[in-house]
């Protein structure tokens, strides 16, 4: 099995951000949705985001570069550590999302073993000779959550339901995209040494109209040859409901206008725009407009492609 940094295809010594890219760009392009007909799809992606969950937590990645614990975050000496370190892949669970446990943290188990500060022991070992060993956490539990478009860019509440049954309304973070992970303390596995926490990857669902650019949205507005020519105001969906838009006099297809602050909620506080490019829809059998274009010079024939030497 690759260890954790070929699965994400990283170099060992990679920082944080450059693990969370490679995290992301993976995570969209094996997404189970996306992939429905490819079951290995599914498999690949459950391990690049074990290895992420591990090489996240900057414990855990220091305890895996020192070959203390193995790629499902088990410790490689079998016989000291606690028992109950479980991994496992997504499976369906509550409320429309998936869930797996992946192992206890022996973060705990390791500070006992190797001395965490106290003395004693055979070479340093803390819990050979008078160390005592800390009580182990319970398992993280992994949830992966779809969030609606409009939702994540407003940064309308979600309510989760654990695998314990209980309910929370998760709030959503400035700057959320797919692949973002929210960590809720104490919400995983209980254990001797207290819970473990809950682990929720977002995933932004496609919109069918609104596109995301980077903090930004944008949208194609179909108008008709009339509020082309002659401009007017016309309603647009945004996010969070509709507006109205001023159109100008003279208006070609392609055309882009803003909406200020319309768009998703930037880490800064601040918000992205939405913008909007106009397509005019002509209808495809009108009569008098046939007519009158039969009859319309064009400005004296007027070449629009003239700039392209055409």
């Amino acid at each position: 099995m690759a260890d954790l940094y070929e699965r994400l295809g990283v170099a060992r010594g990679a920082d944080e951000a450059a693990i969370k890219k490679a995290y992301r760009k993976l995570a969209k392009e094996l997404h189970p949705d996306r992939n429905k007909d490819n079951p290995k799809a599914a498999d690949r992606f459950a391990e690049v985001t074990q290895a992420y969950d591990l090489l996240s937590d900057k414990d855990k990645r220091a305890q895996y570069d020192r070959g203390e614990i193995d790629e499902q975050g088990n410790p490689k000496f079998a016989g000291f550590g606690g028992g109950g370190a479980r991994s496992g892949g997504f499976r369906a669970g509550p409320g429309g999302f998936e869930f797996s446990t992946d192992g206890a943290d022996m973060g705990d188990i390791f500070e006992g073993l190797f001395g965490g500060g106290r003395g004693g022991g055979f070479g340093g070992f803390g819990g050979f000779a008078g160390g005592q060993r800390r009580p182990a956490r319970g398992a993280d539990v992994a949830y992966r959550l779809a969030v609606p478009f409009e939702d994540a860019a407003a940064l309308k509440p979600q309510r989760v339901t654990l695998g314990s049954g209980k309910t929370i309304d998760l709030k959503l973070s400035p700057g959320v995209e797919s692949g973002t992970q929210m960590r809720l303390a104490g919400q995983g596995e209980p254990g001797p040494g207290g819970s473990g926490d809950a682990i929720v990857t977002i995933e932004i669902q496609p919109h069918r109209f609104f596109r995301r650019d980077g903090d930004d949205i944008r949208l194609d507005l179909p108008i008709t040859l009339r509020e082309a020519v002659l401009g007017g105001s016309v309603k647009v969906p945004t996010v969070d409901g509709a507006v109205m838009l001023t159109v100008p006099k003279g208006s070609s297809s392609g055309k882009t206008l803003r909406l200020k602050g319309k768009g998703f909620h930037k880490r800064d506080g601040s918000r992205g725009d939405q913008f909007v490019t106009l397509r005019i829809d002509i209808p495809t059998d009108d009569a008098a407009l046939r007519s009158f274009v039969e009859g319309w010079d064009d400005g004296a024939g007027r070449n629009p492609r003239a700039g392209l030497g055409v």
